[in-house]
């Protein structure tokens, strides 16, 4: 599996730490040092849609100009935002092996799909 975020964030840390007490191996991707894959976000974009992707509740978010919060309407709008901007994606985001996709942390819905 797959875990991709950024290593200083507080869900990623909660996530990782979660990963390591119950033995769940995951190769991690920050894509705040190394980017973002633009396959990578098409993959997430199409398992669980664009919305929960942008986190409108953060900084970087709140630091765009209103004609660029405006402009993101769509997938094809959101996914260019969100490479510009790897801080806006909300995190974790993790590939699960059978192609499953979460965005944020959830231990109990971890906890079922670890198994």
């Amino acid at each position: 599996m797959q875990l991709f975020g950024i290593a200083n964030c507080d869900a990623v840390k909660r996530a990782r730490t979660w990963l390591t007490q119950h033995g769940v191996a995951a190769v991690f991707h920050d894509f705040k040092k190394v980017g973002v894959p633009a396959e990578a976000l098409d993959r997430w974009i199409a398992a669980v849609g664009w919305q929960p992707l942008v986190n409108r509740q953060g900084s970087t978010w709140r630091k765009l100009d209103a004609a660029t919060q405006a402009g993101v309407v769509d997938a094809a709008t959101a996914h260019a935002v969100m490479r510009a901007h790897p801080s806006l994606i909300k995190r974790p985001v993790v590939e699960w092996p059978g192609g499953v996709v979460t965005v944020g942390f959830d231990a109990e819905r971890w906890a079922r799909l670890a198994r």
